[in-house]
């Protein structure tokens, strides 16, 4: 079918294609040890976050590169965020987080490169950071706080007879939690760069060329700052889900 549009001068592009996961050698299948595109870029993205927060800050000069501003700008705003959100005891948690925010950010950026792979984009990896997250925060609530940690649903400000039933919703957007943080960050990356597949596909027709060129260039710059934001926004949920874990009572 496709080759039959193609030949009659109709207009075809798959923009979903670019999600598909495909070997870097051969066209077999992909087994879990199977060198594949996500495996490149994800190898990509720790080479970039050595080379920033490593190689590049080595020196600690006191007048700091740019690439080394970039590197403590990144640290001091994340470690604030920590601090601010979840507390001093919260701090110690400080490097899990940071990590975090790192690696979605630099994985959202070199994603924004032409005819590269973004794994954010796959629910299959930000399923693993939201469900890692869950997992550790629960973990360390009843850890920390033991049953006290249940009082997390127990809103006791609330007329003793609405109290199960908040407690019964508190329950259900608590195991939403994952859901939510998985499925955002995501849905925002596929969507973003599946419409700027759909107005490229149009910038070979001469007639719409100039609106389909002015549309990428809109939506790229939307989506730089997209990255950023949900980066910022994974990681501040991350936050608030510690700070819960921390100090559950209402």
């Amino acid at each position: 079918m496709a080759e039959e549009a193609h030949s009659e001068g109709g207009l075809v592009f798959h923009p979903m294609d670019q999600f598909i996961v495909k070997p870097l050698f051969g066209d077999g299948p992909v087994e879990w040890y199977t060198p594949t595109n996500v495996t490149l870029w994800l190898g990509l993205a720790v080479l970039c976050t050595v080379a920033l927060f490593v190689l590049g800050t080595r020196g600690r000069a006191i007048i700091p590169t740019r690439v080394q501003s970039v590197a403590e700008l990144a640290y001091g705003f994340i470690y604030k965020m920590v601090e601010d959100i979840a507390g001093p005891e919260g701090a110690r948690y400080f490097p899990k987080i940071f990590t975090l925010f790192v690696f979605i950010i630099m994985t959202n950026y070199l994603a924004l490169i032409p005819m590269s792979f973004s794994p954010t984009s796959h629910i299959a990896a930000t399923a693993v950071l939201g469900f890692g997250v869950f997992f550790a925060v629960t973990a360390l609530g009843f850890i920390k706080n033991g049953t006290h940690f249940l009082g997390l649903f127990w809103m006791s400000e609330a007329p003793l007879i609405l109290r199960p039933i908040i407690a019964v919703i508190e329950v259900i957007s608590y195991f939403v939690r994952p859901v939510s943080h998985s499925i955002r960050l995501a849905g925002n990356i596929m969507a973003g760069h599946t419409v700027i597949k759909v107005f490229a596909a149009f910038a070979g027709v001469a007639a719409l060329s100039p609106v389909s060129v002015f549309a990428i260039v809109a939506i790229y710059g939307l989506e730089v700052l997209v990255a950023f934001i949900q980066a910022y926004v994974f990681t501040i949920l991350t936050c608030v889900y510690l700070r819960d874990a921390l100090h559950p009572g209402h």
